[in-house]
């Protein structure tokens, strides 16, 4: 298999199994601060937010440009994360899952868009898909379960 279809398919079984681990929550779960001052509400956003920033990014690639545009700074991703949250509060849960799905479509499709002869292993797009998708569901989505145990 090529690795832009295994990297879209990692995706497209990644996101879902994400979905599941926040699935049922009520409003006040999604709203309850459980990881530092995040709530399950505040992580969608912050995965929203990425989704969205990067899949600009992934455009950019597929278009023969670098990933970040020019006077963009990323390497605070402290600053990026917090502006996401904020940005978000106002979103009831409903409308904060409605955005996540939304920014996935955008992410799917610009990954979708880049050439096959951009996907090499270890290479900026690949990192990217890992970084910002893939291994993010991961890391948030353990973090969901592992609170969601001691809820019982």
């Amino acid at each position: 298999m090529a690795l832009k279809d295994d990297l879209l398919k990692q995706l497209d079984e990644g996101y879902p199994a994400f979905k599941q681990t926040f699935a049922g929550l009520t409003d006040e779960q999604m709203n309850r601060i459980f990881l530092g001052t995040w709530s399950v509400k505040d992580l969608l956003s912050h995965v929203a937010g990425w989704h969205f920033e990067m899949g600009k990014g992934l455009e950019r690639v597929g278009q023969g440009q670098r990933p970040t545009p020019e006077g963009v700074d990323y390497s605070n991703g402290d600053t990026w994360n917090a502006k996401f949250a904020t940005d978000k509060k106002p979103l009831t849960p409903k409308h904060m899952v409605a955005e996540l799905d939304a920014s996935f479509a955008a992410y799917r499709k610009a990954a979708a868009s880049i050439p096959d002869a951009r996907y090499e292993p270890g290479r900026t797009v690949d990192r990217m898909i890992h970084t910002n998708a893939i291994d993010h569901y991961k890391e948030h989505g353990k973090q969901i379960q592992d609170w969601r145990k001691t809820l019982r």
